[in-house]
């Protein structure tokens, strides 16, 4: 799907490296079943397909930077001018969602799998937190990231879309959690929207934490005892989907300087998922 690069391990905390050393863990982790080969056609005029080649997936990767970099002002490291990309990204699956009509990329998400996490050395989100607790569901457990949607194409079908392609994806591989870092962008607010964030996670705290046996900590938190979490505040529509799917929330967030967000931890697992919409996502394959 890539083009063969020598990538480095990446330079993360020995503890991280050694939650993925320990022998036998993914002895009897099955190979992928083949993609599928063609693409999947929704409703409203969209089509959902897996990339297959490297220019695929330099069209997310622009749409990416276009939303990162010059929509919220992420400070991106600049491998290849005007696109965002990472160490991970040779590592994933890229999942597009183009426009029929013009066939742009309009949508997307990266889906990292235990054994690629293997090869990599980590998942993105063990760079953010300490995920010690999640290490009994790693050989089934997928990283969600870098999900973006085009500001022209900002409706429910889109996301709906992509959430329905990654069901499908975690039916088919027999994989049964999956994990990602949700962001509340703080924008060119600063403080104010570090006290929205902080007032975010109080809310969510009380309603949709996670069993203590999953939570994890970040490793450079949001300055909570230094912040006013009784603004009001809503959680940005990306995270109230997650809610709606039954994900919860696996502890308090973490600040991430480069992209000016505040992470939140979130998991779903698949027997967690609202009937509504798993009934939905079979209708739709």
């Amino acid at each position: 799907m890539m083009e063969a690069h020598t990538l480095a391990a990446p330079a993360l905390d020995g503890r991280i490296s050694a939650l993925w050393a320990k022998p036998g863990l993914f002895a009897a982790q099955p190979e992928l079943q083949a993609l599928p080969p063609v693409p999947w056609v929704s409703g409203q005029g969209l089509t959902v397909a897996w990339a297959r080649h490297l220019d695929e997936v330099r069209q997310a990767q622009r749409l990416r930077y276009q939303v990162f970099a010059l929509e919220m002002g992420a400070r991106i490291p600049q491998r290849l001018a005007g696109h965002d990309v990472d160490l991970f990204d040779d590592f994933c699956e890229h999942l597009l969602v183009r426009d029929q009509t013009t066939q742009q990329v309009i949508g997307t998400y990266r889906v990292l799998t235990p054994a690629q996490a293997l090869r990599v050395g980590s998942t993105y989100s063990d760079t953010e937190f300490d995920l010690t607790r999640l290490h009994a569901l790693r050989p089934r457990m997928v990283e969600l990231g870098r999900s973006c949607v085009h500001p022209a194409h900002r409706h429910g079908g889109v996301i709906l879309a992509l959430w329905g392609a990654l069901t499908h994806f975690m039916e088919r591989n027999q994989l049964d959690t999956m994990i990602g870092c949700a962001s509340m962008p703080l924008g060119s607010q600063g403080v104010a929207g570090a006290h929205e964030a902080a007032s975010i996670w109080r809310q969510l705290k009380e309603k949709h934490l996670a069993p203590i046996e999953f939570h994890v900590r970040p490793r450079l938190p949001l300055p909570l005892r230094h912040l006013n979490d009784s603004v009001a505040a809503e959680p940005p529509a990306l995270v109230k989907g997650y809610l709606r799917l039954g994900a919860k929330v696996l502890g308090a967030p973490a600040w991430d300087a480069d992209f000016n967000a505040a992470d939140l931890p979130m998991m779903l697992r698949l027997a967690d998922m609202a009937p509504r919409y798993r009934k939905h996502f079979a209708g739709q394959i």
